[in-house]
């Protein structure tokens, strides 16, 4: 019996137009140009303006793309998938407000909440459902306007994030494309060092949470840092000897876009020159769920079919993952 496996047959993206540089927070917190690049290698990052707009906005702009690249309608899409840190509100779900602004009639949908991890995830997810037969198009968005939850007077997490959203297509694969396998973790310890403690059912929305700033994320740097750096490391390696692979036989490394030594760490521990690893952190900073998807859309041309890809996340929880595919079309 044919094997059927889930294949990416489609990637696009979507960045606000409005760009947040490093000499632009030089005039809110302190900090500067050379202490931010150095450490994270971010210059730039997108930030959404206007009245209204959330998360789902992002994601609506990228998987109309996705759509028209793909030459279908939304009414062909059985299950949207949205993962989120920035839900356009705690019900419904921003994936049930996605499908109605895009007139995804028949399509169930849901958020999947795992930090950072997030995308990885619901990729992982969402095979599944492809796999049993149960769905034929899947669209995973990742999606954050993570200037929701920054607090631009700290100069620790402000640097960090931008908004952005970058979505994918799945559909059934018998010719061995699409994604080979997934190792997914999680610790729940990691809680107490990256968090956003207010607006939750522990600590409801009050005039203490907002002045405590308990709606803002809140990262102990450096703790995050060691587990990320050993998590991303560890799971992309673990992947690669599971599989039989070595750092020759890998096309690209498509990381979450956090910090660029975490990054680096990496693709040392899997043996892949830095020419195979895709890398846009510079001008997006971290985008959460937005990064991998926002990656591939970026590298969508030099992707070959057959080409061996591992993603990898590591995100708050703390959750972290990798995904071996191999690529399902040519994209030139």
């Amino acid at each position: 019996m044919t094997k059927t496996t889930a294949a990416i047959t489609a990637v696009s993206g979507w960045v606000p137009d409005y760009v947040l540089t490093n000499e632009e927070l030089e005039k809110m917190v302190d900090t500067n140009d050379e202490w931010i690049t150095s450490r994270t290698g971010i210059k730039e990052r997108r930030i959404l303006k206007g009245e209204g707009l959330g998360s789902s906005d992002l994601a609506v702009n990228a998987i109309n793309l996705l759509l028209e690249k793909r030459g279908i309608g939304a009414e062909e899409i059985d299950l949207i998938i949205c993962a989120t840190a920035t839900p356009d509100m705690m019900f419904p779900s921003t994936a049930c407000i996605i499908a109605d602004k895009i007139g995804a009639k028949n399509a169930f949908g849901y958020d999947l909440m795992a930090a950072c991890s997030g995308f990885l995830f619901s990729v992982a997810t969402a095979s599944k459902y492809i796999e049993t037969g149960t769905y034929k198009k899947i669209v995973v968005v990742g999606a954050d306007k993570m200037s929701s939850i920054v607090d631009y007077e700290d100069r620790q997490t402000c640097i960090i994030f931008g908004d952005g959203a970058g979505a994918v297509l799945l559909e059934p694969d018998t010719e061995g494309f699409g994604v080979q396998d997934s190792i997914l973790k999680s610790n729940g310890e990691g809680r107490h060092y990256l968090k956003m403690e207010g607006g939750g059912s522990v600590n409801p929305a009050s005039y203490a949470t907002i002045d405590a700033k308990q709606h803002y994320i809140h990262q102990e740097g450096q703790t995050v840092f060691k587990f990320a750096v050993k998590g991303m490391a560890d799971v992309s390696e673990e992947i690669m000897k599971k599989n039989n692979l070595t750092g020759d036989d890998i096309a690209w490394l498509v990381p979450h876009q956090a910090n660029k030594r975490i990054i680096d760490a990496t693709a040392n521990r899997m043996g892949v020159g830095t020419d195979k690893v895709m890398l846009n952190i510079s001008k997006y900073g971290n985008t959460t769920n937005g990064t991998i998807p926002l990656c591939l859309w970026e590298w969508e041309s030099q992707l070959n079919k057959g080409d061996n890809i591992i993603l990898a996340a590591f995100g708050g929880g703390f959750t972290w993952g990798s995904i071996y595919l191999k690529w399902a079309y040519d994209s030139k």
